[in-house]
């Protein structure tokens, strides 16, 4: 049975343009032809010109008429499109998930605030919380002097607030040295664990021999004297370190003889006097036991950890928690390294943690990116160990899932040209504040001879639709402006002429206010509604140009921060 492409655009366009609020991209629609019916394949360039008239003539249909001619030609669509259910995001169950549920932990540092490489683990452990129930441990791992800073405790505990995270208790590494100090001894006195004061050069050569350094083999006693001499002050930084016993001819030599403690001169903001700091795989074995961790969600770069703590946990003849370790994601044109942040901000390249040129949460927010839609993201990322490439269009779908059924719509003009319309009545436009929710109203513009239109609208074309308003043809003048008749406010003759549907402000300052969109490449400026004053805080949609949050907004100017199409 033949098939009509002009029929096949116009319905799926229509069906994709009700679905999404959103006429869609050429692409999406001719692919779906060549899939279903590849004899198109050979006629792709006049496919093209079909399609690129049927979204013309999609576009300029109210959301109102696209359903109404859809329901028209194909209704089943329509009501596949009513009955469609929430999109629901399953993970992989977790194995030996006992009767109280799971306990898990997301584990940062206060070097600075949450970053996206942080928001995977973080969203990973919360949901399995939240399936199986039980508790969430938010430990901050401030074991490290050199990476800490006062101020960046309270970044990371409003950072996970904001995310949403559904943390049910908060532990400080650095309130637990005593503890840390307690199971290092232990280790000591098993003789498990020895002071060892070669250099680090002299020790790699031996490990990498698979030879044992001379301070292997001291007595416990000596050890534990040495042990106390450390945690008195007595040696310097780089002088001394203690060390698990592994096996020293274990294949790889990351496992052999692996350090658990060491002496840190830089001073602690909350530790003053601390001078001996336990290494991350001694810190977090013990934690994870005491706190009842069982079940722990990383990435794949801790595989190693993973086998080294091992060794710990059968010294203390503990029962490891269950291991599950993601794959890389790797996170381009995103600014995440602490030290570049903190670098760009005092050097003015970045105006703070929260500049859109960064990767952090607090900046993801100002864009108006919603805490819930980088978590659906993540757990659309899911488990695997695969490396990933992660996918800004697919934050940006998550987010349009949740924001575009609610936020309000206006009109936004950048790089603006004033122009006036020859003949044109005095005529008030109306429309609609959300397509979604008629019950919130109408917006009025009213036109009185002038208006603001971006020039790129007006190029190449011999008529325009100036949406919600009428109908004008456009002849272009020779110093590059442009000339602007009143042609009638017949939708139907705009179809006709295939007029470019525009979006446009009065010139008129009672209805309109300076606007500046900032965005990470590059800023605009021009006019939009004046009503988006009173949006301050929250995110709109500036029709044709994208979503967006306003950052602040008076009566001389609103700054807006795009989030995206």
């Amino acid at each position: 049975m033949s098939v009509d492409p002009r029929e096949f655009f116009l319905i799926h366009a229509l069906s994709n343009a009700v679905q999404h609020n959103n006429v869609p991209k050429a692409g999406t629609v001719l692919g779906m032809l060549m899939g279903k019916h590849p004899e198109f394949r050979s006629q792709a360039k006049e496919m093209s010109a079909i399609l690129a008239e049927i979204l013309k003539e999609v576009e300029a249909l109210s959301p109102e008429e696209r359903v109404a001619r859809l329901e028209k030609l194909a209704p089943e669509l329509l009501n596949a499109k009513k009955e469609k259910k929430e999109k629901v995001r399953e993970l992989r169950a977790l194995k030996n998930v006992g009767e109280s549920g799971v306990v898990m932990r997301f584990a940062p540092n206060p070097s600075g605030p949450l970053h996206l490489g942080h928001a995977r683990a973080a969203y990973l452990n919360d949901y399995y919380v939240r399936k199986y129930g039980g508790r969430y441990v938010l430990r901050i791992e401030d074991t490290d002097p050199r990476r800490v800073e006062p101020e960046n405790y309270q970044l990371l505990i409003d950072d996970t607030k904001w995310m949403g995270l559904n943390i049910t208790e908060t532990v400080y590494q650095s309130d637990r040295f005593p503890i840390y100090y307690e199971h290092g001894r232990k280790l000591i006195e098993m003789g498990a664990a020895y002071v060892c004061t070669c250099d680090s050069e002299s020790f790699k050569k031996l490990k990498d021999a698979k030879e044992e350094c001379p301070c292997r083999n001291r007595s416990v006693e000596d050890n534990l004297a040495m042990w106390e001499d450390m945690l008195a002050g007595k040696y310097a930084e780089g002088s001394v370190t203690v060390r698990l016993k592994t096996d020293i001819a274990h294949p790889d030599p990351a496992m052999r003889d692996f350090s658990i403690f060491r002496v840190v001169d830089s001073p602690h903001p909350k530790l003053k006097d601390a001078k001996v700091y336990p290494m991350m795989n001694l810190s977090v074995v013990v934690d994870d036991h005491l706190l009842g961790i069982t079940h722990v969600i990383r990435g794949k770069d801790h595989i190693a950890n993973t086998k080294r703590q091992e060794y710990i946990y059968n010294y203390f003849g503990w029962k490891q928690p269950e291991y599950y370790h993601y794959g890389r994601m790797s996170i381009g044109d995103v600014v995440l390294s602490t030290t570049a942040m903190k670098n760009g901000i005092r050097e003015g390249t970045y105006t703070g943690w929260d500049d859109i040129h960064l990767g952090t949460m607090k900046a993801i927010a100002r864009r108006g990116i919603l805490p819930e839609a980088i978590k659906n993201a993540m757990i659309d990322i899911g488990v695997g160990q695969t490396d990933i490439q992660f996918s800004w269009e697919n934050l940006f779908a998550a987010n349009k899932e949740l924001i575009d059924p609610v936020v309000n719509r206006y009109f936004c003009v950048t790089d603006p040209v004033k122009c006036v319309v020859k003949n044109a009545p005095t005529v008030t436009a109306k429309a609609l504040l959300n397509p979604n929710d008629e019950s919130k109203g109408y917006r009025e513009l009213k036109f009185s001879g002038a208006l603001y239109a971006d020039p790129a609208d007006l190029k190449d074309v011999t008529m325009v639709r100036f949406k919600d308003l009428f109908n004008a043809k456009v002849s272009a003048n020779a110093d590059g402006t442009f000339s602007l008749e009143y042609s009638g406010e017949s939708l139907e003759d705009a179809r006709k002429e295939k007029a470019r549907i525009v979006h446009w402000l009065p010139a008129d300052d009672s209805q309109i206010v300076k606007c500046l969109l900032r965005a990470p490449d590059g800023d605009k400026e021009g006019f939009c509604e004046r009503s988006v004053i009173k949006e301050s805080g929250k995110v709109v949609q500036f029709e044709r140009v994208g979503f967006a949050r306003i950052d602040s907004a008076d009566n001389e100017k609103v700054v807006a921060y795009f989030a995206h199409h």
